[in-house]
């Protein structure tokens, strides 16, 4: 039988570790990948941003950091760095084309996961068109492949910019207005020329927002301070051991699990869940009460209304640059909380505020339409709606990998986790094991029932960001779901208590 073709679309973490497990079966897959480097977000980013997690739950399961790298939440540098040596080890960019910007992706033939047994030991019921434009030339080509892994992401690409009145949005403003995609896309010192001796506002106050508001802190300084804009408070830490104890053991093992309701539990569990429920109220407020004694929230009126639970299940959390309140006191940053505000000719002016906010440069650190980008991959209206009916919909996928409706292909790397690294490479183990036909697939309305059954915990646990898709909280019964699926021991622990207590990592599923 001939070499079934597998075309990967993205190669940063996602498509270098789908890459790499699909040789692993043999196959010979083609990564587009319109950049000229690997990395995705994290091959052009701001100069100071780290690794939010630390980098012994962020690392490949057979390719450790390596020992050069001492610290626990390592630059962008270090983390393009090991991304490099991971794609030099495996031989991965003979696979790539660089350059190459899907336009589209079609599929032709019957759509159905009916009697899959894998794209080797079955014939394919269709081919996907994969429509390709070299960015240097601007030609076109079409690929033929029998299986599609999108691995585009989020948070790159398609930028959410907010929506204005006429006569109140960007145009009036006589400054310019970037979105934080464009700021750090620019070169490092050009980066610095752009915001030196500017008047700069940042909107928003999430990871991206933070470290643009301390690098124009550092070049201005008091005399030209950054206003950072934002709407709701998040809970952000200034170490990850509140009291001593490591978040991974309040959160990520299978003792805290037990705290929380799960998608499909069964009456035990729930149970559990329910007598367990004060405890898990317990742990919140501890740490949330380690946090304003670490930090002074109160003083800049910037504590959180939502429990400090809420917004880690909800992927909200976020690591404090270093120095970022005393910037505060000192005066080179300004926070300004308001639920919307407008341009005018010379800055902006703040719901409720009657002092405008003058301003050389506005810096949208807004977020980005992930789903719109998703649904913009296909060529299809029917599939881009079945991927969302909306850009606030959640993407409904059989565990968080494929669609039941759209056939011979899969997701990755879409909804988010603790590392999204140590998830993306699980679910293309479990992809690649699906592929070579060793993992069996429900019927359509077992997967929707499934679908719906993690939706209904997302929209509890995260409210509003349920779209999000967030496991947070959930990690190790999710990857259960998948090692059971694969023949694997989810137990992965030498001994009860230890399974029990101790965090679960990528060292752990090193071996089926």
């Amino acid at each position: 039988m001939d070499q079934k073709k597998v075309v990967i679309i993205g190669a940063g973490i996602s498509g270098l570790v789908a890459c790499k497990y699909c040789i692993s079966k043999g196959l010979n897959p083609i990564v587009f990948e319109s950049q000229s480097d690997i990395g995705g977000v994290w091959a052009k980013t701001i100069k100071t941003t780290r690794l939010q997690t630390f980098k012994g739950m962020y690392q490949f399961a057979d390719f450790p950091w390596p020992s050069s790298v001492t610290q626990d939440f390592p630059t962008q540098n270090e983390l393009l760095t090991y991304l490099r040596s991971y794609a030099d080890h495996f031989d991965l960019l003979k696979h790539i084309q660089f350059g190459s910007n899907v336009k589209g992706i079609d599929y032709q033939g019957p759509s159905s996961w009916s009697n899959w047994n894998g794209i080797m030991k079955t014939v394919p019921n269709g081919k996907w068109k994969v429509t390709v434009e070299s960015v240097q030339t601007h030609s076109t080509m079409v690929q033929e492949a029998d299986f599609v892994i999108l691995c585009v992401g989020r948070f790159k690409d398609v930028p959410n910019i907010p929506e204005f009145a006429p006569g109140t949005g960007p145009e009036v403003f006589r400054g310019k207005v970037v979105h934080s995609m464009d700021y750090a896309a620019m070169d490092d010192g050009k980066a610095e020329e752009f915001v030196k001796g500017k008047r700069v506002v940042v909107v928003g106050f999430q990871k991206q927002g933070l470290d643009i508001a301390m690098e124009c802190s550092s070049v201005n300084g008091t005399e030209y301070p950054c206003t950072v804009v934002y709407r709701n408070d998040r809970w952000k830490v200034a170490d990850f051991s509140p009291w001593g104890i490591p978040l991974t053991y309040l959160y990520f093992n299978r003792f805290s699990e037990l705290m929380v309701h799960k998608p499909g539990e069964g009456l035990l569990l729930a149970l559990l869940a329910t007598i367990l429920s004060p405890l898990r109220w317990g742990i919140s407020k501890l740490v949330e009460a380690h946090v304003k004694r670490k930090l002074p929230l109160a003083k800049f009126n910037a504590v959180p209304e939502r429990s400090f639970a809420k917004d880690l299940r909800s992927c909200l959390i976020a690591a404090l640059p270093e120095d970022f309140f005393n910037r505060l006191e000192t005066g080179s940053i300004i926070l300004k909380k308001s639920p919307s505000f407008s341009f005018y000719n010379d800055g902006i002016l703040i719901h409720g505020q009657t002092k405008p906010i003058e301003a050389d440069i506005v810096i949208l650190a807004t977020g980005f339409k992930g789903t719109q980008k998703l649904k913009n991959v296909f060529t299809s209206q029917h599939f881009s709606e079945l991927i969302a009916p909306s850009t606030d919909s959640r993407v409904p996928l059989y565990r968080e990998c494929i669609h039941p409706r759209i056939t011979q292909l899969a997701i990755i790397g879409f909804s988010e986790s603790l590392s999204n690294l140590f998830t993306s490479e699980i679910r293309c183990r479990w992809l690649v094991e699906l592929l070579e036909g060793n993992v069996k697939l429900p019927s359509v309305e077992e997967m929707d029932k499934d679908i719906l059954n993690w939706g209904d915990y997302m929209k509890e646990s995260s409210g509003e960001y349920y779209q999000r898709s967030c496991l947070m909280g959930l990690d190790i019964w999710y990857n259960d779901q998948l090692c059971k699926d694969m023949g694997w021991n989810p137990r992965r622990k030498n001994g009860f208590w230890a399974d029990l207590f101790q965090p679960y990592g990528p060292m752990d599923y090193a071996n089926p």
